[in-house]
């Protein structure tokens, strides 16, 4: 990155053209947000020039000491990136930031050479040249300008910078030519004299400050510098330029100046990101980013195999679209625009397949982003690559996978990489004409973040302390899914809607326990839950452990009288047999006594139910296994706690 401060001059004046990317904001300062104090700094600036040149002694030398006193006006900074143009041609930067500021620049400019001209002042061939690239140097009409505006701005841009002053028609004119009259009407009345004459001495003092005393931070970026971030820094961190902005500009500039239809390709690829849904922020704290730039790392990891870094996404798009054998720029928006159809259909906002709704829910409700790229790459692919049902397959892998391993616990340091690394066996896959789910049932073992199995599950549910160890959101998940398992299986369920995301958390027996909940030694005697013997201390401890476990754990609906919580379980039982339409809840409220030896019952009971929910790689390895596994699982009948389902 190469950061410099220039006079005006010596940015406009060389044989240079700077290009505005084509889908910018518009254009969109005023007289009283910025033209206004503009003009006023110009004023204020050639006026310490004058009194500088007024107070010289006859010298030369000492004149120019006067004037280099005199200070500059800083006007801020624009961001530039250098474009390829033709050797010998005029060179092109791309503006990143700063089109506001550098537009009403060339603005200004133009409306002080309005006045130089018609006054005959010797300064006007020089501020001319701030304005046109020579005729000698030019091979079409719009390269003559320094400055190109975006695509829609370009038939009026002319206009506002010819000599012919234009015809104007008040407020309803474009706010260049709003801008040019304002300018233009100030300086004629800023240069008179006490005669309302113009000031010759003045107006050559307007021009020269402009062009010498007027200056900008020109931050020109080199192939390896990362707009995205340096843009934030300079603006403080406030309004951070979004990577997906930066990408459109950079993929709109691409396609101008390879004359594509512009106009065409926003309409047919980029205009629905306009819609409310897209620009919606998702994410937690600081994870929130908007959905185009979630996108954006979606559609980077999935063409290149590799995570992308959310840090540097506008860096790494750039070096994709850069590099050896880069899809044109049609190309590149059919890809994003699939990806976007896949993004939308995994989060809900696409009618797809229910076998994938299902999964894609759960997957988004315990928020495992880093599994997006891969799913919506499996959307993306054809059915002749993947069927439908192996779509299906691979999907319910990649939940299995990432819900086990939330519910047992293990860590999720590394997932990004690691299902990067399977996107990748899946891609080779397709390449090699190999069995796509297959690949990815196969890539999710390999690594050193394995595939929990049955009885990894089956230990967790009967020793992990879920409750404050696990989010109550995802607790619900996980009991929403085992109740809809056993609903699905048991024919003599009826089908009934559940708002479970509104249900709540409830201890069977109570964290208060010790004033409704004896506790009995070996020899079926009442314990003092205070007393220091080690049977006591041992029995406490066992009860208190499992309080927190899963066995001990349910959902219950706001009906739940939450006046009998603490109390023992002849007061709450009646209010779990009140909870019937939550299937769970069934076999709570069949038992005689609850103790700890039915939460680990229960615990064994959902272990086996949630195994059947996410099956393991056994299953899910090849169709016709999941087929015969599924008809081989045990099936409802009695237990010791209640009639609930229990293998």
């Amino acid at each position: 990155m190469d950061a410099k401060t220039y006079p005006l001059q010596e940015i406009l004046k060389p044989e240079r053209r700077y290009i505005i990317p084509t889908f910018q904001r518009d254009y969109e300062w005023t007289l009283e947000g910025q033209w206004r104090l503009l003009y006023e700094d110009l004023e204020s600036t050639a006026d310490k020039l004058l009194d500088a040149r007024s107070h010289q002694d006859g010298s030369s030398s000492a004149l120019k000491n006067k004037e280099q006193d005199v200070t500059p006006h800083f006007m801020g900074a624009i961001v530039c990136a250098s474009l390829p143009f033709a050797t010998g041609g005029v060179a092109l930067r791309s503006v990143i930031d700063g089109q506001q500021r550098l537009t009403t620049i060339q603005l200004l400019v133009r409306g002080l050479l309005d006045v130089l001209q018609e006054t005959g002042s010797d300064r006007r061939k020089s501020v001319r040249r701030m304005l046109f690239n020579p005729d000698d140097v030019v091979e079409s009409p719009e390269e003559v300008h320094k400055l190109w505006p975006r695509r829609r701005d370009r038939e009026v841009w002319p206009v506002a910078m010819q000599d012919d002053v234009p015809a104007y028609s008040g407020s309803v004119d474009h706010l260049y030519l709003q801008a040019r009259r304002f300018f233009a009407e100030a300086v004629r009345e800023g240069a008179r004299n006490d005669a309302g004459e113009p000031d010759h001495l003045r107006l050559q003092a307007f021009a020269d400050s402009l062009s010498s005393l007027f200056k900008l931070v020109v931050i020109d970026l080199d192939d390896n510098d990362d707009a995205q971030v340096i843009f934030e820094v300079l603006n403080g961190r406030q309004t951070p330029l979004a990577p997906i902005d930066l990408v459109k500009n950079l993929l709109f500039l691409r396609g101008e100046l390879a004359d594509d239809d512009v106009d065409r390709l926003y309409d047919e690829y980029w205009a629905h990101f306009d819609d409310d849904w897209w620009k919606a922020v998702v994410g937690r704290g600081h994870a929130a980013r908007g959905r185009r730039d979630v996108l954006l790392s979606v559609w980077l990891t999935g063409v290149s195999g590799y995570e992308a870094n959310v840090s540097h996404l506008y860096r790494q798009a750039r070096e994709y679209l850069n590099g050896p054998g880069a899809p044109d720029t049609e190309q590149v928006l059919r890809e994003l625009s699939a990806y976007a159809t896949a993004y939308r259909a995994i989060y809900g906002a696409e009618v797809i397949d229910p076998r994938l709704r299902t999964p894609y829910e759960r997957i988004n409700a315990l928020e495992i982003t880093t599994a997006i790229p891969l799913l919506a790459w499996l959307r993306i692919t054809p059915s002749d690559a993947i069927s439908l049902d192996d779509e299906v397959r691979a999907v319910r892998a990649v939940e299995s996978w990432a819900l086990r391993r939330s519910y047992v616990g293990w860590q999720t340091r590394g997932y990004g990489t690691h299902l990067a690394r399977v996107l990748r066996a899946a891609q080779a896959a397709r390449v090699a004409g190999a069995n796509v789910a297959d690949a990815v049932v196969a890539a999710l073992q390999d690594g050193v973040l394995a595939w929990p199995t049955d009885e990894d599950v089956h230990a967790a549910f009967l020793t992990r302390p879920f409750y404050n160890a696990v989010a109550q959101y995802r607790i619900r998940v996980l009991f929403r899914a085992i109740d809809e398992q056993i609903r699905l299986e048991d024919p003599h369920e009826p089908p009934v809607s559940i708002a479970y995301e509104g249900l709540q958390i409830e201890h069977v027996l109570p964290r208060s326990w010790k004033a409704h909940w004896p506790l009995w030694g070996s020899d079926g005697k009442s314990i003092d839950p205070e007393a220091s013997d080690a049977e006591s201390v041992q029995r406490v401890q066992q009860r208190r452990q499992s309080l927190d476990r899963l066995g001990n754990l349910t959902v219950v609906t706001q009906a739940f009288n939450l006046d009998v919580s603490n109390s023992g379980w002849e007061s709450k039982r009646p209010e779990f047999a009140k909870q019937g339409a939550i299937v769970i809840n069934k076999g709570i409220a069949a038992v005689e006594d609850w103790n700890e030896a039915e939460i680990d019952a229960r615990g064994a009971f959902l272990a086996i139910v949630a195994s059947r929910v996410w099956p393991g790689p056994a299953e899910l390895g090849d169709h016709n296994n999941e087929v015969a596994s599924r008809d081989r699982m045990p099936k409802r009948g009695g237990s010791s706690w209640g009639g609930t389902v229990h293998a």
